[in-house]
């Protein structure tokens, strides 16, 4: 646990620690009560759950989607910061990097749930992430921002709105064609619960949802977490101590007899030697590290694990690689990547306990704007469940390929395409929908120039 390290810091350095890890958990908890209305609205609405169940159902399936859900989307968030510059930085540095960006993140996404504005909190956290990786540039220099990584990011975010305001317009018009039973079409009765067949699929949708979010938003924590970690305690974080120095070399040694084959070195061509020179590079450093293991020589291993994976990742020349050796190749890739590509277990239980609590509290002024104010007409059971299972559909994908996209703005966007189906786009509600857009548009720029503005204040406490 975090306690473990504090004696590796100064009383300064811990307390500040402390309150980064607090924050970051702060932070997860508002994003659980900002973005449960995506779940349990449609649930809520439509007389499905009593709100009380709803929210802590939906908790306990955040809490389940962090748990499982892999670090895809944390590793993709993280690697829009310079992390090797960060760390090669003094701890003040990497104080100030981190407090702007999650004063930032924690400002805004505490700002548009109080005026219960659906607001993405992957915007939220990403415009940080780059607002403050951006000033940390100007001043330091180096590596600077991610750009390749955070368009592919920003393109995940911009179309995925898209995609479930199409697919929920598509759903609703397979619906009307296929279901029979027209009662799914129904506004609920307020003094009745829903047949049990339609609270069958909404509990499911609501479910899916829930899960998927944790899975995904989860991540988000999980990444900002370790840029914390890795900023304040480069040496345990840098790369995972669960792996030994003899499985590390045991896997480029094995990268090495495939690169080899049974040809001598002098005839290999430049790819191939080049490859076998990245390999030596991190053997030499394994051999350091035995006598030498201090913060410089622990971050230079971690520089030339990356740098020839990315080597790898970029082709072997196949004159001496057999099918078998591609495959040998691919699993080695894999396990060195897992040497800085980590999460220690208590980092996802407490980002999963944080989401899964906070899910449970401050849900009811974004239910009411997704249930009540999208549209001019209540929300229909078919409604909820064509938003909820577009959106766990949309969510999971993303998941799967490890881009981070609005678990708010998705559904939103699925909530306003059935209202679309059902009545035309009259039957949306303007104001709403502009506070959305407005919204959407904005929170990229203003947590950027924010996350930017705080580092160069903070700079000067330091």
């Amino acid at each position: 646990m975090i306690l473990g390290f504090i004696s590796d810091l100064s009383t300064y350095g811990s307390i500040f620690l402390i309150i980064c890890v607090a924050a970051v958990c702060f932070y997860e908890a508002i994003n659980g009560f900002h973005d449960t209305a995506n779940a349990v609205a449609t649930v809520i609405y439509t007389k499905t759950m009593k709100p009380g169940f709803a929210v802590v159902w939906s908790g306990v399936w955040n809490f389940l989607g962090v748990w499982m859900g892999g670090i895809a989307v944390a590793m993709g968030m993280i690697k829009m910061l310079p992390l090797n510059d960060l760390m090669a930085h003094g701890l003040g540095e990497n104080i100030v990097l981190v407090m702007s960006i999650l004063v930032s993140a924690i400002v805004w996404n505490l700002g548009t749930w109080y005026f219960g504005i659906p607001c993405s909190s992957s915007h939220t956290m990403i415009g940080s992430l780059l607002g403050g990786g951006f000033a940390f540039w100007v001043i330091h220099g180096g590596a600077g921002v991610n750009w390749l990584k955070a368009r592919d990011i920003g393109l995940s975010l911009l179309f995925s709105p898209v995609f479930g305001f199409s697919m929920a317009i598509l759903m609703m018009y397979l619906l009307r064609t296929y279901i029979k039973n027209k009662a799914i079409f129904k506004e609920p009765d307020p003094k009745k619960t829903p047949p049990w067949w339609i609270r069958g699929i909404l509990v499911i949708t609501c479910t899916l949802v829930s899960f998927f979010h944790g899975s995904n938003d989860g991540q988000k924590g999980v990444g900002l977490m370790l840029v914390v970690l890795i900023s304040f305690l480069p040496m345990q974080f840098a790369l995972d101590n669960r792996i030994s120095r003899d499985e590390i070399h045991r896997s480029v040694a094995s990268v090495e007899t495939v690169i080899r084959g049974a040809t001598p070195d002098s005839l290999l061509d430049a790819r191939n030697k080049a490859l076998l020179a990245s390999a030596a590079t991190v053997k030499a450093k394994l051999e350091k590290i035995q006598t030498q293991d201090d913060k410089d020589t622990r971050l230079g291993l971690r520089k030339d694990i990356q740098r020839l994976v990315k080597d790898l990742e970029g082709g072997i020349s196949h004159d001496v690689i057999s099918g078998d050796g591609v495959k040998t190749v691919k699993a080695e890739i894999g396990r060195l990547k897992k040497t800085y590509e980590f999460a220690p277990i208590w980092v996802m239980l407490a980002i999963a306990l944080s989401l899964g609590i906070g899910t449970m509290i401050g849900w009811r002024r974004i239910v009411v704007t997704i249930g009540e104010r999208i549209g001019k007409t209540h929300l229909t059971y078919a409604q909820g469940a064509s938003a909820e299972l577009i959106a766990s559909m949309t969510i999971g994908l993303s998941t799967w390929f490890g881009l981070p996209v609005s678990t708010t703005h998705v559904l939103s966007s699925g909530v306003a395409g059935t209202m679309v189906a059902s009545g035309g786009i009259q039957n949306l509600r303007k104001k709403t929908i502009k506070n959305i857009a407005l919204a959407w548009l904005l929170t990229l720029p203003v947590t950027f120039v924010l996350a930017a503005v705080l580092y160069w204040l903070f700079r000067a406490f330091v």
